[in-house]
């Protein structure tokens, strides 16, 4: 698929300071979707960036895309394999000094298994070896190096599942109660060594991993988000993703630790399935004459 020219934040021209100057980054799952996103907005801040994904191609050509052949590197890393995770933390620190920031982003869907019964063993089990043990490797490597340094940045891609209950397939609306889990658990752990560990919850957005696993076009995506939206007149996307990891990321959230930050227009806040049914049974055309 084809690497978008520019970012929301590059085309206007937002922010240029430099916010993340002098940090040594990791993404996981960093070649494409969210990681994609966040890896351009890390880079264009400063940060020296490693792209750890499976997607080789990708990954390779969004390095020559970023065009920051000194600041930007890939490596293929499956994050249920301890040893690409390890290697990924390792190259980091050999190649740029240390490691601040890990955003352990890599994640997926799964099948689309709503009912228990009928819900797929071996689907589960992948979710929560990528979803979770994934995570888990992630932030164990990146504790191993910055806990030495006494500082760092850990972040987790969550999501609204995590606090929404019932639109999600099962698999993955459990995979991301843990991930909150495990975050609040390390921040507890690891604060004394001077390390943050947030997360970050994005509602539904149109990206490819998501648009692949509806079977529909973006378009037709955005409509149905827009559609069921709390927050009108925008349209979320990973740019939103990736400004919030950049806030996380940065020493401007120096004393932020412990926080689910969810990315969803307040949709998380309320259920309107109520409201709309009171407006259709008393709207003007099914008021009696």
């Amino acid at each position: 698929m084809p690497i978008p020219m520019k970012t929301k934040v590059e085309s206007h021209g937002l922010h240029t300071s430099k916010r993340l100057e002098g940090k040594v980054a990791i993404i996981t799952g960093g070649a494409s979707g969210f990681g994609e996103t966040t890896a351009a907005l890390f880079a264009r801040h400063g940060a020296k960036v490693v792209i750890a994904d499976v997607q080789d191609d990708r990954g390779h050509a969004l390095c020559r895309h970023i065009g920051l052949p000194e600041q930007v590197s890939y490596v293929h890393c499956d994050v249920t394999s301890e040893a690409d995770v390890s290697s990924a933390v390792d190259l980091a620190v050999s190649k740029y000094g240390g490691l601040d920031i890990m955003f352990n982003n890599a994640g997926i869907p799964g099948s689309l298994d709503f009912a228990i019964a009928d819900a797929d063993n071996d689907n589960f089990k992948r979710v929560f070896e990528v979803n979770v043990y994934g995570a888990f490797l992630g932030a164990k490597h990146a504790a191993r190096a910055m806990i030495p340094a006494g500082r760092g940045v850990i972040l987790f891609t969550a999501s609204v599942a995590s606090v929404v209950s019932g639109e999600s397939p099962h698999s993955y609306a459990v995979s991301k109660h843990a991930v909150v889990g495990l975050m609040k658990n390390l921040c507890v752990e690891l604060g004394k060594h001077g390390i943050r560990v947030n997360a970050i919850s994005p509602c539904a957005v149109a990206t490819p991993l998501l648009t692949g696993t509806m079977g529909v076009k973006k378009e037709v995506v955005e409509d149905i988000i827009c559609a069921s939206a709390n927050l009108k007149g925008v349209v979320p996307t990973a740019d939103d993703v990736a400004e919030a990891a950049l806030y996380l990321g940065s020493d401007e959230s120096k004393f932020v630790s412990g926080l689910n930050l969810v990315v969803d227009g307040g949709y998380s806040t309320t259920n309107q399935s109520y409201t709309r049914v009171i407006n259709t049974v008393f709207s003007p055309k099914s008021l009696p004459e």
